[in-house]
């Protein structure tokens, strides 16, 4: 596992247009998304342990937030023939299992990831109304020991958006396996 920092892109960036396939056999793309103030876009795969161990926190976000507007949307970029985890017929039973409550995607073509600047999984992306970038950067402070977490910096960020603020000035990256690009 090559362990990766976000690349931290320049906020005010507008954020790239997709059209990918969920495990809901429903595609998507930024317009479908057009009825919530606030999108979640995160970079994450099913085998990296560091998705492993947040995946309830963003679980735990969307059921939390997405009342108020926020939606999560996550977005699997790896390789699937060399991490046949990362199906999408495995990714299909990951939403069953853990019963995601927002739509998880495949880039197969890893366009997406590239149009992002992703790296890393999580990779993580918060945009406004506008769909520009208002936050990037981690999940708060302890991505492996949940009960051990003293900042929750997407959260703060989030509920910073819904109130009309500015996200936190210090925005500090995530991190995570790396994505596996193919070759």
């Amino acid at each position: 596992m090559a362990l990766m920092h976000s690349t931290m892109p320049p906020l005010g960036r507008p954020a790239p247009d997709f059209d990918l396939p969920g495990t809901d056999g429903q595609r998507y793309s930024l317009a479908s998304f057009s009825g919530k103030p606030v999108l979640v876009v995160i970079f994450m795969c099913n085998h990296c342990p560091y998705v492993k161990a947040v995946v309830d926190r963003l679980i735990d976000l969307q059921n939390t937030l997405g009342p108020r507007g926020v939606q999560l949307v996550g977005i699997n970029s790896n390789d699937a023939a060399r991490y046949p985890d990362d199906s999408p017929e495995n990714m299909k039973k990951i939403v069953d299992l853990k019963q995601i409550p927002f739509p998880y995607l495949f880039d197969e073509s890893q366009d997406t990831a590239r149009a992002y600047d992703a790296v890393c999984t999580p990779d993580i992306y918060v945009y406004g109304p506008d769909r520009t970038l208002l936050y990037r950067g981690r999940i708060d402070d302890n991505w492996e020991h949940p009960e051990q977490v003293t900042r929750k910096d997407l959260e703060t960020a989030l509920l910073a958006i819904l109130a009309g603020h500015e996200a936190q000035p210090e925005q500090i990256p995530s991190m995570g396996c790396s994505i596996k690009w193919k070759p």
